[in-house]
């Protein structure tokens, strides 16, 4: 695992999960706000589930089907949430997931970590898309995936159960053409 890529961004570093993050793991993950607006953080959030997200990266990075990052500020290193990309290689596509510690929130670090996510899934991981969904009852995050250029889909009508609840999800996209006609705006 030495060779876990580290990416850059201007305030942002992501790069492996660690074991000395688990403390700072629980604390964000483990704030109902976090479970409330994520389909995959389960409420309450433990020790436990901290390690087992951790190892389910490294197993992901080693197969090569997952690669998720820890986002750590620039300057001081601290951890402030995740960031990654799950791949299906069948479709050469990628399903892209986030979240901050409610203490990093309106500070641009989402988007800013999903930018730096999608240079890394169509420069370096060569995908042909990369989509992303969120819970209808999370704006914010579709700000986030809009900030980065990403086309809406549409909407998953009651897509998932979350508890004993259906919950409909907005679903964006990105095509490596897309990408590509992005950045060469940009230039």
């Amino acid at each position: 695992m030495n060779n876990f890529p580290k990416l850059e961004s201007n305030r942002l570093i992501l790069n492996r999960i660690r074991l000395s993050d688990v403390e700072k793991i629980v604390e964000y993950a483990g704030n109902i706000k976090i479970a409330r607006y994520t389909l995959n953080i389960p409420h309450p959030y433990n020790e436990e589930d901290a390690v087992f997200w951790i190892n389910s990266a490294n197993q992901g990075y080693l197969n090569k089907t997952q690669f998720t990052f820890a986002i750590r500020l620039k300057e001081s290193g601290v951890f402030i949430g995740g960031v990654g990309l799950k791949i299906n290689k069948r479709f050469n596509r990628s399903e892209l997931g986030y979240w901050i510690g409610e203490p990093y929130w309106n500070q641009g670090y989402a988007s800013e970590s999903v930018g730096r996510m999608l240079v890394f899934g169509f420069k370096e991981l060569k995908l042909n898309k990369i989509y992303a969904t969120y819970l209808i009852e999370n704006p914010a995050s579709g700000k986030v995936m809009m900030n980065n250029g990403m086309i809406k889909e549409g909407e998953l009508k009651e897509h998932f159960m979350k508890g004993n609840d259906y919950t409909s999800v907005i679903q964006y996209r990105m095509t490596k053409t897309e990408y590509e006609n992005k950045t060469s705006n940009e230039d």
